[in-house]
């Protein structure tokens, strides 16, 4: 068997096997570890099952999935009560609101799609300016081209 194979599997025996020694200390965080130690305090901090990989959260107990189901939940209650579209009509609303970030989430060098708030009125790849439609209107060719 190869190394790897045999160190899972001595892994797994000292998992299994209740411990009578304590746990050693975690190294310092400026201090590099040995690889072997890493991946030994993984496998210590996954727990018994020695499963190195997490398995995903099942379906249904994903967040936008939750969120779905509540608001369709929701959506029966106010349908119940006569009051399906006001709110209907309140959701769109708010998912507009909430889908819209503000300026301050931008990310770093993202340029806007208006260009009066880009630094120097600078235009991103692609839109129209007056010049161009300009040019275009009149088939003159393009400047520089």
């Amino acid at each position: 068997m190869s190394a790897a194979v045999e160190r899972r599997l001595a892994q797994f025996r000292a998992a299994r096997a209740p411990s009578a020694a304590p746990p050693r200390p975690a190294e310092p965080p400026g201090k590099a570890a040995a690889p072997e130690a890493a991946e030994e305090q993984r496998a210590a901090a996954a727990g018994p099952a020695g499963g190195a990989e997490a398995r995903p959260a099942p379906v249904w107990a994903r967040p936008l999935v939750l969120k779905v189901l509540l608001w369709a939940v929701l959506l029966a209650l106010f349908a119940e009560l006569e009051l399906a579209l006001p709110y209907f009509v309140l959701s769109l609303l708010y998912w507009m609101y909430a889908g819209t970030r503000g300026p301050a989430e931008r990310r770093p060098g993202e340029l806007s799609a208006y260009s009066v708030f880009n630094p120097g009125c600078a235009a991103i790849a692609g839109t129209l300016t007056a010049e161009q439609l300009e040019r275009e209107l009149h088939y003159r060719p393009a400047a520089g081209r």
